[in-house]
């Protein structure tokens, strides 16, 4: 029988982070391997409405609850000419992708993202290309996009099938530029110039967007903390957001270190709100710069004998949608991207954007085949309960949990949580995490400024009967690894008591009153 560990957490209702970030809950679409074609889009499926449209990976969409999409990359963005997505579907140009070494037919573009963003529900987070292009790329695309109309551009988007605008307001200047990888790789100089530049040119377009500068690609970059004060020296009145990116994976078997991940995640944020701080101060500006998380997840990097690393998808020579990074997600990545989670939603008062990557198939909470069905991967859960149940506001959430060592990060709270309350209807939600990997965790709650606390929902994702830590969603087995009922949950007057399973996730639920 296992051991039991304990945690002890306090809320206060008087003592909150600020107000949920909805589009914290956000993904990124983009042209690399078979997240667009054959995931978003297939032609000719079962499944497809008349746009391609893959009607059963759009359910699922809906059901992750994601608020905002970035597209159309990532690396992709930086080679990428936004005019080649536009127009009669027959006469666009094929093209080599080089940043993921495939052939990029141009069937789906910006015309189709909009469709199918407005299908889905989802707002529309577009990235322009400052790798090869620049000021007047930019300018034309916004123009292109939000114009009404009694331009040449406008009017172009017109007679290519949308005479209503796009209104897209969100946008990302640019990908990774700091990255040796990149196409169009810049120092944080030319790049802190050219986004000043091209955010002053698409403004005088449309006075209303929010654009993100490109923050450094990690925090393991040998430009980073550098990068961002460079950049916001020269862009800070200019943008509304720098971006931040950051990918993990368990290592030579140590899971210990892999579920504290979230302690560097806390890390990142933390110095990136610190940099940008330091730069308004020194330049005396009055606004704040927010935080764009907008790329993260769990993602295997170091798979070097898997086929579907970019190094060996590009020894295979030129083709279209490859199978590229398509990682199967386990309980314990599961566990790690609600640590996740937890952190961004714990920094919502300067973390305004999260887009998790990808969508569908590379790196994704949901998979596809080509001519076949669609499905669940285990990280699927954590995010939609979120995307549900974290609502009104943020609340400071104070842990005391027992702990443990791990090699990456040392002592470790075994117990993580957020929590949200709603005002409007009651209910306060908590996302919790037990990091353990042998050890149950008894949990007790009190609530401070609540009364007659009422169990609504409570859930957990932990390893299945008869299976391990390691057990996969796929096509041959099915979904094995779900949401059930956590059980013995006690909740009454301001207090709340239950046990988590080793490695799990859960949400609880509870309505209260105000005391």
């Amino acid at each position: 029988m296992s051991s039991l560990s304990r945690a002890r957490i306090i809320i206060d209702r008087d003592f909150t982070i600020g107000a949920v970030p909805r589009r914290i809950f956000g993904s990124f679409v983009e042209h690399m391997g078979r997240c667009v074609y054959t995931g978003i889009y297939e032609p000719g499926h079962a499944e497809a409405d008349e746009n391609g449209f893959r009607q059963d990976v759009m359910k699922l969409v809906k059901e992750l609850g994601v608020t905002v999409v970035r597209y159309p990359g990532g690396n992709f963005v930086s080679g990428y000419n936004w005019e080649d997505g536009v127009g009669p579907v027959g006469s666009r140009p094929r093209r080599l992708d080089g940043a993921w070494h495939t052939l990029e037919t141009n069937a789906f573009g910006l015309h189709e993202f909009v469709d199918w963003s407005r299908q889905s529900g989802v707002e529309i987070m577009e990235a322009i290309n400052l790798g090869t292009r620049g000021v007047d790329a930019a300018r034309e695309l916004v123009e292109y996009a939000n114009h009404p109309g009694g331009t040449f551009l406008s009017d172009l988007r017109k007679k290519n099938g949308h005479a209503d605008p796009f209104n897209i307001k969100l946008w990302c200047l640019g990908n990774e530029l700091d990255g040796p990888w990149q196409i169009g790789h810049k120092t944080a100089d030319e790049y802190g110039r050219l986004a000043q530049e091209a955010a002053k040119a698409m403004r005088l377009v449309d006075p209303d967007l929010e654009l993100v500068a490109c923050g450094s690609s990690g925090s393991s970059m040998p430009t980073f903390g550098a990068w961002e004060q460079t950049v916001l020296a020269h862009a800070y009145d200019e943008v509304d957001y720098v971006s931040l990116h950051a990918y993990y994976q368990e290592d030579d078997g140590d899971a210990a270190s892999f579920l504290a991940s979230a302690v560097d995640m806390d890390y990142f944020i933390d110095s990136v709100v610190a940099t940008a701080d330091a730069v308004r101060a020194k330049g005396k500006h009055k606004k704040h710069i927010n935080l764009s998380f907008d790329e993260w997840n769990v993602w295997y990097q170091r798979r070097l004998d898997s086929e579907d690393q970019p190094h060996q998808v590009s020894k295979a020579g030129w083709r279209e949608h490859p199978r590229v990074i398509e990682d199967a997600y386990n309980v314990t990545d599961a566990v790690v991207v609600g640590t996740l989670l937890n952190s961004l939603l714990r920094h919502g008062d300067r973390v305004k954007i999260a887009n998790q990557a990808q969508l569908v198939n590379v790196i994704a909470p949901i998979m596809s085949e080509e001519d076949g069905p669609a499905w669940r991967q285990t990280i699927f859960y954590p995010f939609t309960r979120m995307a549900e149940l974290a609502n009104g506001q943020i609340l400071h959430t104070k842990v005391d949990s027992d702990r443990y060592e791990n090699a990456r990060f040392g002592d470790t709270d075994l117990v993580d949580v957020s929590s949200t309350w709603d005002e409007e209807n009651g209910k306060i939600a908590f996302f919790l995490a037990n990091r353990g990997l042998e050890e149950a965790a008894n949990v007790e709650v009190l609530l401070r400024g609540f009364d007659n606390a009422r169990l609504t929902r409570a859930e957990v994702l932990q390893i299945p009967q008869g299976h391990d830590r390691l057990t996969t969603n796929n096509l041959q087995i099915g979904e094995h690894v779900g949401l059930t009922t956590l059980k013995d949950v006690k909740a009454a007057g301001h207090e709340l008591t239950f046990t988590m399973p080793a490695l799990s996730w859960a949400v609880v639920e509870i309505e209260a009153a105000k005391s």
